[in-house]
């Protein structure tokens, strides 16, 4: 099983890139899961044709229990892809790492990948702050590897040192390693020479480079991700080739 989590600066893109993937790999015929780790809850909504799933945390406050059936916390999305939703807590009230601690406990409770054997699986995970909950897909077994999305952005950078720190803190301790960069570009000057530097003083490769595109924006606006609207697009073949990529190196 391949279990990568996503990391990367808010609004930096690893959303976006996330659901690309995972319609990627269901393209391919892989049965796929993805987890969106953040409490603005909008990881897998372009898998759902903007209509989004109702988060664990949500569910939990509404119904007062835990839920029977995975169905009750999951949707299906574009080709399969089996979509869920952490959340977070009522704004202003508790912390939002929790909600991730105590989704990926009811997700054991609920047997999920021993009942839905996914081929892949994808945390989506914020990357401002590698603490507590947002730490879980790193320090716990969820993920075997790490993708890191930065733009030449010096937040961005900054935000993807931050998490390749927080990984090589449990590097003795057998926890997910950084498989490598996602350049998710945003036109900054140099911006190539820019993620390099990084790339080289941080040990890693850039695995994709992913160019800035209308077509993203126009299908995410109709709910999609660009694998759905058109898979023959130059943007849609670079997310299709990262994740044979991806899978090949397993």
């Amino acid at each position: 099983m391949l279990k990568l989590a996503i990391y990367g600066k808010g609004g930096i893109g690893k959303s976006t890139t996330t659901g690309n993937l995972a319609a990627a790999f269901a393209s391919l015929g892989k049965k796929v899961i993805q987890i969106g780790c953040d409490p603005k809850a909008d990881s897998t909504i372009n898998l759902l044709g903007g209509n989004p799933v109702r988060p664990v945390m949500n569910y939990l406050r509404e119904f007062d229990e835990e839920p029977e059936e995975i169905e009750q916390i999951a949707k299906e999305g574009f080709g399969g892809v089996l979509c869920i939703e952490t959340g977070g807590p009522t704004p202003g009230l508790g912390c939002a790492g929790r909600g991730i601690i105590t989704t990926f406990s009811l997700l054991e409770d609920l047997e999920l990948f021993e009942t839905y054997k996914p081929d892949v699986v994808l945390y989506d995970v914020l990357g401002d702050v590698v603490c507590g909950g947002f730490a879980a897909p790193i320090r716990e077994g969820y993920a075997n590897e790490i993708l890191i999305v930065t733009s030449g952005e010096k937040m961005a950078l900054y935000a993807a040192n931050n998490i390749k720190t927080a990984v090589d803190n449990f590097e003795d301790r057998g926890y997910a390693t950084v498989k490598g960069i996602i350049l998710n570009r945003r036109n900054v000057e140099n911006e190539r020479k820019k993620v390099e530097e990084f790339a080289k003083n941080s040990n890693l490769e850039i695995i994709a480079d992913i160019p800035r595109s209308d077509d993203i924006i126009r299908y995410e606006d109709q709910g999609k991700t660009v694998i759905e609207g058109n898979p023959n697009l130059e943007i849609s073949k670079i997310y299709l080739d990262l994740a044979k990529r991806l899978l090949e190196e397993e």
